[in-house]
């Protein structure tokens, strides 16, 4: 179970900090359906699914209801990161 925590931090810190370097673009328009942070989020939630649909067992057996939510946490921090560095960094270049 401490793999699949530790997974999870990892996909959600390196999945938001990447769906952060392009957001500031809006790469699919300025709908907010559309925006890369309800992207982000839609896509940790679809590989719940995929996640709960592979181990054929309930995903909080796996990831304890905690970890879930300081794992969106920090997918959000990361995201807010990775949009600083893409607006401050990378925008002075």
């Amino acid at each position: 179970m401490q793999r699949a925590v530790s997974y999870w931090y990892g996909a959600m810190a390196l999945g938001g900090f990447a769906f952060g370097l392009f957001a500031e673009r809006k790469p699919l328009g300025d709908d907010v359906l559309l925006h890369p942070l309800v992207l982000f989020f839609a896509a940790a939630g679809i590989g719940l699914l995929v996640l709960r649909a592979a181990a054929a067992r309930p995903v909080p057996e796996l990831i304890p209801e905690r970890a879930l939510v300081l794992g969106c946490f920090a997918g959000l921090a990361a995201f807010l990161a990775g949009n600083a560095v893409a607006v401050h960094w990378l925008a002075a270049r």
